[in-house]
């Protein structure tokens, strides 16, 4: 392993650890969206831009935004990115590696001459957790954000474009972002978030599709009754059918490849020990990189808990949250990145994020791609989450071939 990419990938690592002090909660790391220690976010990757030469500028939904040194204005350009804001108490990787990671390629790159100029995003928000909707810094750059999502109040009340306000933003200057002129294309570099590199032994890997999502509540409507005096055979008992029901969610998963069923919340009311459930609401979250294999399953798993309920003498009532469709990435760039993996005498491995990320948002507008680098223990969302210093400049490795590779192509 090239040793500059070693010491550069042990800078990648201190500066995430750095920015994961930035945070609203001493003690933890909590950075939600346009939050202040944003800030101090905008300052740190500001100046180690500026010490580059790049142009530095934070658009009007908060997105941290710095262009190579010497770039025209309205030539062609490669956009790397990746979000800033966090979960709550969460790990220091999850977003901002791929961020930090894009300004370290430029540093790599200063004496390269490339054919395009690269710029490098930081979304102000992607987790959803301060107005209850994801992505708002990647939609912004889209065009996709709605006056609906401005509208959403957080639990002060304040609404987006108070934060915009707040931060020193003009909500109008929204409407005068642009996709940059020429964009190539958007690539993200990000921990994979899961266990599967791992498994595999492998330190990166080469993300083909983001999988679509489903997510409902089902709610099974039974009778409340005495816990000792009402008999078995006369119950009709709505959380007894929940947990049925969550053992065919599981079956449905298994008897399809690459699907994913998960659910994550019950609420049983009314919740005392001494008495039976009466009505229970369950959470499905159902994933596939194919959305005709995802909505079937989601018809099989709504049809057994029909069964489920006539079995038991319950009703069922469904409200769809979300129907996400899955995002293929684009095959040229995708190719592209596992030429790179292989130039560099890693294995390729293709996979299929289950996981949302702004690519998914960016696709909508131009070509994109994105890189995975293992997250050991499959962990994240949580302070354990982590990287491996060999794995980062495996990623930082294939970076760069990848943008060399670009670059002849686009000569």
């Amino acid at each position: 392993m090239d040793r500059a990419l070693v010491t550069t990938a042990q800078e990648v690592i201190d500066c995430c650890h750095l920015l994961a002090n930035c945070t609203e909660e001493p003690g933890q790391t909590t950075r939600t969206f346009l939050s202040a220690p944003m800030h101090q976010v905008h300052a740190h990757l500001s100046a180690w831009m500026t010490r580059l030469g790049m142009t530095v500028s934070v658009d009007g939904a908060g997105n941290i935004r710095g262009v190579q040194a010497g770039a025209p204005a309205n030539g062609p350009r490669l956009l790397i990115g990746s979000h800033l804001d966090t979960v709550p108490n969460a790990g220091a990787f999850d977003g901002i590696l791929g961020v930090v990671a894009g300004i370290a390629l430029i540093d790599i790159l200063q004496q390269t001459p490339l054919p395009f100029a690269i710029e490098v995003v930081g979304f102000s928000e992607e987790e959803g957790v301060r107005f209850g909707v994801p992505f708002i810094g990647s939609r912004a750059l889209a065009g996709t954000l709605t006056a609906d999502v401005l509208n959403r109040q957080d639990g002060s009340g304040r609404d987006v474009r108070d934060a915009l306000v707040d931060f020193g933003l003009n909500p109008q200057d929204i409407t005068a972002m642009r996709v940059p002129v020429d964009a190539i294309g958007y690539v993200e570099f990000h921990i994979e978030q899961g266990p599967v590199l791992e498994s595999r032994s492998a330190s990166v890997g080469v993300v083909h599709a983001i999988a679509g999502q489903s997510r409902l509540d089902v709610e099974f409507i039974g009778s409340a009754n005495h816990a000792g005096t009402t008999p078995m055979s006369l119950r009709r008992d709505a959380l007894a059918g929940a947990a049925e029901w969550v053992g065919v969610c599981e079956r449905v998963a298994r008897a399809h490849d690459g699907l994913v069923a998960t659910v994550g919340r019950i609420d049983a009311r009314p919740g005392a020990t001494n008495v039976i459930a009466g009505r229970c609401v369950a959470s499905l979250d159902v994933r596939h990189a194919d959305d005709d294999v995802r909505r079937s399953a989601v018809g099989i798993i709504l049809a057994e808990a029909g069964q489920v309920a006539l079995r038991r003498h319950l009703e069922i009532t469904t409200v769809t949250r979300l129907d996400q469709a899955a995002t293929p990435l684009s095959p040229p760039l995708v190719a592209l990145f596992q030429d790179a993996v292989a130039r560099v005498g890693l294995p390729v491995h293709r996979m299929t994020s289950g996981a949302g990320h702004d690519a998914m948002v960016v696709a909508g507008c131009m070509p994109a791609a994105m890189l995975f680098v293992r997250s050991p223990g499959g962990i994240s969302h949580h302070p354990d989450e982590t990287v491996r210093l060999d794995d980062v400049a495996d990623m930082l490795a294939v970076g760069v071939a990848f943008i060399e590779e670009l670059a002849r192509r686009q000569a």
